[in-house]
């Protein structure tokens, strides 16, 4: 190995070198910058146990697996493929000569499902270890449970800033070795946001100070894509003239984003633009500046929807100090931090492990290729969450790729084979039952690789832009979907319907428009909308591949039209048809419908008569109960029977029913119900539907006992028979002609004499003249006054000075006056 430019590393190399030797695990825990990620398996190449193995180091990045690796060849002399190379998604850089691999870490998981005692390797590094992503997770539990079979397998759990000590525990109280200080010093200094001002605002005026008073190229930390390409605008044609300004993001070519990690030429300095893809394991030549604004963007995974979708947080402790520390990789440094230093401790600690916040399905289809349906038995530091994790095994049995107990199936291990997320493998495995398994795969490449075949929304139109993409990274792509659809043991691809294999991946995100244009409804019940100029937003249905928002209103990132008869086809044993029975309170009647549904989708609807059932009635009376039991066709005696009732009740207690229309409201509609069967609507009944409810709370028995308490009629001394209103808010009232009393001397009272009727004495043209409860006061006291008026009024009738004393009569006079 040639002579090497001493590293902060270089002092700890002997101990975990012994620790190897003695054992199979450790943990090296060293600062950002110590050089853990280039020296380590260099150091490792030379030792006894390694033998012929392999070595084999993780990286949680494409771009950190590429950099490494050409780092290391470089301090070999070589070039990348020899002795060091690295295997990442679209790229593989090894040959039989290559005995360190840097490897992304979904891809170590494919190589341990593959060969599970891992032949070959002598080695496993788990770099960045701090960044707990799942499959970095996974990949640690299931090397453990290698490492049952293979003594002499090692395993390196390497990081900057993690609990050394939680995660020794995990490997059976493995040694940590720890690595003291950076390469170089670097000063913090932190400047005070200003909550007014745009992110990308604060961020370019950072940076163009930090570049105006700082020698050295910088290294600006963004939470996105968006925020960059706002910032590169900015800042263009303000920085130096001698300055380049280079974006470095995950959606970047290869080639591009090599570029922006590649020092700047000689005289010339640089501003890179960066996610949190350039946190770890990753050293920019000539850079000695960093500005950080503290925040990253993370997906978020919602149980409940089966989505997840990207937010903007603040970054960890953990994670500034990793940001911190490019900036003293090669010489010594600055660091601008965009937030006050008080905020520093209000910082979580740590980054949240992507196991605790993601979607589960793909590791519970790797653990079920293991041979493991509970997790628990698995050696993770945190345990995946149990909401998660069921909604993950639920994905997967209604992919039937495990089965009733959990266990994998023989569809499922024809998914597991697949590189893909479970619902992409359940596409690209179906397609090939059509013959279009490369359409597929297709489509799987441009939803993991944005940028192939464009920008836009429409997966059809970036599908057939893609396969007409020249360039290394577009030909690349459609290599690794032949290779996928060769999984599947079926090549072939021509198709253009988009919508059609999405739906396959997608079914609870097929999607049906609902109002206003671009605004949908998906079979999980979620919303989601367009912009309303994009062509896709007049489409009747879509599936939706990617959303981002809250559950209430997602935004469509990338979708494809489907039509009807294709989602008919496809989901036919996922339909389901319902008589549906509603109350028009409009036409105060009930409207049945037949409704067929694909989840939350209302696919057709079609009228049907109603019919005649008692859940029918029952409805039909609720609907009258709420829009009002006044609105019913009662007869005038019927009306009669449910006052006094209503009044027994109110003065007798509950002996009575309470018959008033907010009691049957309320009470009695289940009652009324059987009485309305075989009825639509109010305009279909009449008195005669009502009578069996009236006698049913109202029997013969009971009116016979209520005519004694509660006549209905009251007998006047003229011989006529008039009606009581039992339904007044004054209690029982009679409405009378004066004269149809005469020589009555005591006053008319109901319920065994207990309660005085309220008298309405009425003029001979049925007006009302007076009111009263004492009819003997009446005739004593005011009666002359009264009477003096109707003789002016009613010449022709008899009014008596002493109406004790007169005959009553119904006529203008008594007979024989």
């Amino acid at each position: 190995m040639p002579l090497l430019s001493p590293l902060p590393i270089d002092a700890a190399l002997p101990l975990l070198l012994a620790a190897l030797e003695a054992g199979p695990f450790a943990v090296l825990v060293a600062p950002p910058g110590a050089g853990k990620t280039t020296r380590v398996p260099l150091a490792l190449l030379d030792a006894p146990w390694r033998g012929d193995g392999r070595i084999v180091m993780l990286e949680p990045r494409r771009l950190a697996a590429r950099a490494a690796a050409r780092r290391m060849a470089q301090t070999l002399g070589e070039e990348v493929g020899e002795t060091v190379g690295y295997r990442v998604r679209l790229d593989n850089k090894i040959t039989r000569k290559t005995r360190i691999e840097v490897v992304t870490e979904g891809v170590f998981t494919r190589m341990l499902l593959d060969d599970p005692e891992l032949t070959g390797i002598a080695a496993v590094l788990f770099d960045e270890f701090h960044e707990r992503s799942l499959d970095g997770d996974l990949g640690l539990a299931l090397a453990l449970d290698a490492a049952a079979l293979r003594e002499d397998l090692r395993l390196l759990v390497m990081s900057a800033t993690i609990d050394g000590a939680r995660v020794a525990r995990l490997l059976g109280d493995a040694p940590v070795i720890e690595s003291e200080g950076r390469a170089f010093p670097v000063e913090t200094r932190y400047v005070v946001p200003d909550p007014l001002a745009r992110l990308e605002d604060q961020v370019t005026a950072a940076t163009l100070e930090a570049m105006n008073s700082e020698p050295g190229s910088a290294l600006v930390f963004l939470p996105g894509q968006a925020e960059i390409t706002r910032t590169a605008e900015r800042l263009a044609g303000k920085v130096p003239a001698n300055t380049d300004i280079a974006p470095l993001y995950g959606q970047l070519t290869p080639a591009e984003q090599d570029r922006a990690v590649q020092p700047a030429p000689r005289g010339r300095r640089k501003i890179v633009l960066a996610t949190s893809i350039a946190e770890t394991s990753l050293t920019i030549e000539g850079v000695r500046i960093v500005i950080d604004s503290g925040f990253r963007r993370v997906p978020t995974y919602e149980p409940a929807t089966g989505l997840s979708s990207l937010e903007t947080r603040r970054v960890s402790r953990a994670a500034a100090d990793q940001r911190r520390g490019r900036a003293g990789r090669t010489e010594p440094g600055i660091c601008f931090r965009l937030w006050n230093e008080g905020q520093n401790s209000a910082l979580d600690a740590f980054d949240t492990p992507e196991i605790l916040a993601a979607d589960l399905s793909g590791l519970a289809l790797d653990l079920a290729s293991w041979g493991v349906t509970d997790p628990k038995a698995m050696a993770f530091l945190d345990s995946p969450p149990a909401p998660a994790w069921s909604e993950a095994v639920t994905l997967l049995k209604g992919l039937e790729a495990l089965d009733a107990q959990g266990r994998i199936t023989p569809e499922g291990r024809a998914l597991a084979r697949l590189p893909l997320h479970p619902r992409l493998a359940h596409m690209v495995h179906c397609a090939a039952g059509e013959n279009d398994a490369l359409t597929a795969a297709e489509i799987a490449v441009l939803l993991g690789e944005r940028g192939l075949g464009g920008a836009g929304i429409d997966l059809a139109h970036r599908l057939d832009r893609f396969r007409r993409e020249s360039g290394r990274r577009a030909e690349e792509a459609r290599n690794l979907a032949r290779r996928w659809a060769a999984l599947v043991g079926n090549k072939s691809g021509s198709g253009e319907d988009a919508g059609r294999h999405l739906a396959r991946a997608y079914p609870d995100r097929v999607a049906q428009a609902s109002g206003a244009r671009g605004r949908f409804r998906l079979a999980n019940g979620r919303a989601a909308s367009l912009e309303e100029t994009d062509a896709l937003a007049a489409a009747p249905y879509l599936v939706v591949a990617d959303l981002t928002g809250s559950a209430a209103n997602g935004r469509i990132r990338a979708a494809a039209a489907i039509d009807r008869a294709t989602i008919e086809e496809l989901f036919a044993g996922q339909i389901t048809s319902e008589t549906v029975l509603a109350f028009d309170k409009g036409a105060r009647s009930l409207r049945a419908r037949r409704i067929r549904r694909l989840g939350a989708l209302r696919l057709t609807e079609e009228p049907l008569a109603v019919p005649t059932s008692e859940e029918a009635a029952r409805l039909l009376a609720a609907g009258l109960a709420e829009t009002g039991i006044a609105a019913l066709p009662w007869s005038k005696d019927q009306n009669a029977l449910r006052a006094r009732s209503t009044y027994l009740h109110q003065t007798l207690g509950d002996a009575w029913p309470d018959l008033s229309d907010p009691a049957i409201a309320q009470d009695g509609a289940a009652t009324l119900a059987p009485y309305l069967s075989g009825h639509a609507g109010l305009a279909d009944l009449s008195a005669d539907d009502l009578a069996g409810f009236i006698e049913e709370v109202l029997p013969w028995a009971r009116r016979a006992e209520m005519d004694k308490l509660l006549p209905s009629h009251f007998a006047a001394p003229s011989g006529s028979n008039l009606p009581i209103d039992y339904a007044g808010e004054n209690g029982p009232t009679l409405e009378i002609r004066v004269q149809e009393l005469f020589g009555l001397d005591r006053h008319p009272a109901v319920a065994g004499g207990k309660v005085p009727l309220l008298l309405v004495l009425l003029s001979p043209a049925h007006r009302p003249i007076q009111t009263t409860r004492d009819l003997p006061g009446f005739w004593r006291g005011s009666w002359k006054d009264v009477a003096k008026d109707l003789k002016g009024r009613y010449p022709k009738h008899y009014w008596p000075d002493d109406p004790l004393a007169a005959q009553a009569t119904a006529r203008a006079k008594p007979r024989g006056t």
